[in-house]
């Protein structure tokens, strides 16, 4: 499913690089109740990475998680630009240097030319955050969002 009209699916990644990082997320999903996604596109329309991420992140609807815990990896390809975005449940636990600290770690494993480790240790680090306070419980936990990494232009 398209979320946006000229949503296309890039080639950022191999075949094998998008099965890592969609592993990753259920992977990071299977400890916690929370939900991490995925959008990457090839330039940044904002100065600044985290405002596109926010304007993403409520495109996705991702503010409707029933614990306000969705996180979104955004990455501008060209721009060389990232952005980690928190809903406020898990904002208020982890706090903006959180999401800062992540957003260096990726930057500079993409400045070694790895696009998809940097992305999947960003995943499996917010894994571990959700699950500190977002633990996993099987009478009540359901994937409220898709998993697939959504494609910006």
């Amino acid at each position: 499913m398209k979320i946006f009209p000229w949503q296309t699916k890039k080639d950022f990644f191999t075949a094998e690089e998008q099965q890592q990082l969609v592993e990753a997320i259920q992977k990071a999903e299977q400890q916690t109740s929370g939900e991490v996604r995925i959008f990457v596109e090839s330039k940044c329309r904002y100065v600044n990475a985290l405002d596109r991420a926010q304007e993403i992140f409520f495109s996705l609807k991702m503010n409707e998680t029933e614990l306000r815990n969705g996180t979104l990896i955004y990455v501008a390809v060209k721009d060389k630009q990232a952005a980690v975005f928190g809903d406020e449940g898990i904002h208020q636990k982890v706090g903006q240097k959180y999401w800062e600290e992540e957003v260096k770690k990726m930057l500079l494993l993409f400045r070694n030319q790895k696009l998809a480790d940097g992305i999947c240790q960003a995943i499996l680090d917010l894994g571990e955050a959700l699950k500190l306070y977002f633990p996993y419980n099987s009478d009540t936990d359901k994937n409220e969002l898709p998993d697939e990494i959504v494609f910006g232009r």
